[in-house]
């Protein structure tokens, strides 16, 4: 039987099964000891893994299209930064003060990897630069987005904590086991590459195990008594508005500075979207455990939000250069 069109995706179930299940069975005193241990494992674990499946030739490769690049990782730390701060007192009053923090927080965050390349590839864009770009923006926003949690974030949400701890936290628990997995990946990267479903599993089961956590966390502070419809309904606007003056204002800039139709696709795809695999681990060693579910709960809406939107967008990309291409064929031919 066809699958629905207008269901979701069904990771974006899995996480709202999730959701509703912290909510009727939060895990509590020493379950809830137990599930945060293991979901410190599981998300070292998974940048072990991404670590190791960093190529040097992706790394390399990078170097040589530095205009793309610089201006994908300008859009993802510095733009998107900007438009969460400078829409702040018009989208604020929306939704509640601790959810606009997460706004804030998912501004920060660096690009996704999958669904960055994959759109890029749908809409005829250039495929070879998205690899590289959305894979240095995981790598660099390990270091940067810390950073940016201390400056952008922490100075508009309550009980902020220092700058050198949020940041040792996150090399360690993070940066470190990413480290290791890419020095190590000479030894594994051939065996990972023939099992290329662990990560998958990985990626999927730390965000699931990290979404228990935190909103089981946050629903025993009384989440839900926080949060009101009337908020989760500001949340859509607030994420609707994000992405669409990301969207125009990353193919502007790709036109304006007179990058030709495949790389504005690639910026495009790379420097609009944020990602749920990194920022849901770094949400929990960034905050306090019962501020966590609502700090990533406009990510999660974001995610689903941007995913599809991108999936028109890409088709629509495809079309116009499809259409181009068969121009130009013509005219040869004539």
């Amino acid at each position: 039987m066809k699958r629905p069109a207008f269901l979701p995706d069904n990771f974006t179930l899995l996480l709202v099964a999730t959701v509703a299940l912290a909510t009727l069975l939060p895990a509590q005193g020493l379950a809830a000891r137990f599930f945060d241990d293991f979901t410190t494992f599981a998300i070292g674990l998974l940048f072990f893994l991404h670590g190791a499946k960093l190529s040097r030739d992706a790394i390399r490769a990078g170097i040589t299209h530095w205009r793309l690049h610089l201006l994908v990782f300008a859009c993802t730390f510095v733009l998107f930064p900007l438009l969460g701060l400078a829409l702040k007192p018009l989208l604020q009053p929306l939704v509640t003060r601790e959810l606009y923090t997460g706004v804030l927080f998912l501004c920060v965050l660096p690009a996704t990897v999958q669904s960055a390349i994959a759109f890029t590839s749908i809409a005829r864009g250039n495929v070879p630069a998205a690899v590289c770009s959305a894979s240095a923006s995981t790598m660099l926003g390990v270091f940067v987005t810390p950073v940016l949690v201390n400056l952008v974030v922490l100075p508009h949400a309550a009980g902020s904590t220092s700058e050198f701890d949020s940041i040792g936290r996150i090399l360690l628990q993070l940066m470190l086991p990413f480290v290791a997995g890419h020095l190590l990946r000479p030894w594994i990267s051939g065996w990972l590459h023939r099992r290329k479903q662990i990560l998958g599993v990985v990626d999927r089961g730390s965000i699931l195990l990290v979404v228990y956590t935190a909103f089981s966390a946050a629903v025993v502070e009384g989440l839900w008594k926080q949060v009101p419809l009337q908020a989760l309904a500001g949340l859509l606007v607030v994420c609707a508005v994000l992405l669409a003056c990301a969207l125009a204002s990353t193919g502007w800039l790709a036109r304006r500075l007179g990058f030709d139709k495949a790389d504005e696709i690639t910026i495009v795809f790379c420097g609009s979207k944020k990602s749920l695999a990194s920022g849901i681990p770094m949400a929990k060693v960034l905050f306090p455990a019962q501020s966590v579910g609502a700090i990533v709960l406009p990510l999660m809406l974001f995610h689903q939000m941007q995913l599809m939107v991108c999936a028109v967008l890409a088709t629509r990309y495809r079309r116009r250069v499809d259409d181009a291409s068969a121009s130009a064929s013509v005219r040869v031919a004539n």
